[in-house]
């Protein structure tokens, strides 16, 4: 019977092979573990790499909401003083508007508020996507009823309020009217706005 033949390193490839893996492992620290963990990027390669995007810092929540603050349900809608038309309680028609389908573009200029809105007749459908070319906006998505005289204080019903950089959704008018958005920049450049549009509605 062969007996086993056991190699035995000897101690330079023992000392090689530890100081390999000490190599390796500080690679893997530097370029892996600091910066998915730690968000420390000394070389730069967490980031080629995409390892810095696994990082959330521990205070993270708490930034975002101290940069933007909770919006209360107070906020959405015309004040209470003001009184809902009567033109709100109108039937819908018969025939809504024939379906299109839009791309526009709109400029928010910083430290600035505007209005993009379309005009709806009461339960038209219209389905909408926008979003920002960069930063977050507070939006402001509602309707004003069609009155059949001016009125000093116009009412008006929020659908959405909040701060966002994207939003997707469909809105079945509850009155005939117009039906859009304020956005809002609170930021230090201007921000582009791309919106699309399909349903029953006219600009």
């Amino acid at each position: 019977m062969s007996e086993l033949y056991h190699p035995v390193l000897g101690k330079k490839k023992i000392i090689k092979a530890l100081i390999i893996s000490l190599l390796i492992a500080s690679v893997l620290l530097v370029g892996a573990v600091l910066p998915a963990e730690y968000g420390l990027d000394p070389t730069g390669i967490g980031k080629k790499l995409g390892f810095t995007r696994l990082h959330v810092s521990a205070d993270s929540t708490t930034v975002v909401r101290a940069s933007y603050p909770r919006i209360k349900m107070a906020e959405a809608g015309s004040d209470s003083t003001v009184a809902k038309p009567v033109e709100a309680n109108n039937p819908p028609p018969s025939q809504q508007y024939e379906i299109r389908e839009d791309s526009v573009q709109v400029t928010v200029p910083a430290g600035k508020g505007i209005e993009y809105k379309i005009y709806m007749l009461k339960h038209g459908q219209v389905k909408y996507e926008w979003t920002t070319d960069k930063d977050v906006l507070y939006v402001d998505f509602h309707g004003e009823v069609n009155q059949a005289q001016a009125v000093k204080d116009v009412y008006y019903e929020s659908y959405t309020l909040a701060y966002a950089d994207n939003m997707v959704g469909t809105l079945l008018s509850p009155f005939e009217g117009k039906h859009g958005w304020y956005f809002r920049n609170n930021g230090k450049s201007d921000v582009v706005v791309t919106i699309r549009l399909k349903g029953q509605y006219v600009i």
